[in-house]
Parts: C-alpha cells; structure tokens; sequence
C-alpha cells in the first residue's frame, strides 16, 4: 500500500509516506526514523534498486536520518533524469548526423 508508484517523484513519495507516518505517530505513538527509512528503501520502485542497495551498504542506517536519505534519492532522481535527457539529445544529433534529417517520404521521384 505504501510502495512508490512508477512515475511518482521522491518528493512525493515521501510527501505520502511522512503523512502517514506522522499521522501513526499520533496515534500509536513512537515509530523510530530507523523502521520508516527501512520501509521507505524497501518500497521503492525498481529504478532505485542499486541506489537502495548502495546506500544500505554504505551508510549505518542508525545513524541516517529521513531528510539524508531523501536527499541521498533526489540526487540519483536528478542525475537519472539527467541521463534520459542527454541520452535523447545524443539520439537526436546521431540521427541528423547521418544523414536522416530533412529526408521526405518516397524520396526524390524524376
């Protein structure tokens, strides 16, 4: 129930998840930041696999906080979207390159 969607933002995600949380907190009382980042790391969507996995091998998850953790996400978000976009721009000035620009349907008929 509380796994991110495909499509939804970091931001988001943890905008849903800590309104949930803090609304459990207020009513059941202590839930440690440890058992939140657990969930979160656990419920990402597949494109974060090795960022979840580098940051658990990397960090002591005692010691992270919520707000490290979801800046940790939003830097590999940037640096994804950042790729795509270089990745379309590299497509696009392949294609022109050779030579796929400007050519019509059916070419030149004489």
């Amino acid at each position: 129930m509380l796994n991110m969607k495909v499509g939804e933002s970091v931001n988001e995600y943890f905008a849903r998840t800590l309104a949930i949380v803090n609304k459990l907190r207020a009513n059941k009382g202590k839930i440690d930041d440890v058992a939140v980042i657990e969930k979160i790391l656990r419920s990402m969507t597949s494109k974060f696999d090795y960022v979840v996995h580098s940051i658990e091998e990397s960090n002591d998850l005692d010691a992270l906080t919520i707000d490290e953790l979801q800046s940790n996400l939003l830097v590999h978000e940037q640096l994804m979207k950042t790729h795509v976009v270089e990745e379309q721009a590299l497509k696009v000035t392949l294609g022109e390159s050779s030579g796929e620009r400007g050519r019509g349907r059916g070419g030149m008929r004489g």
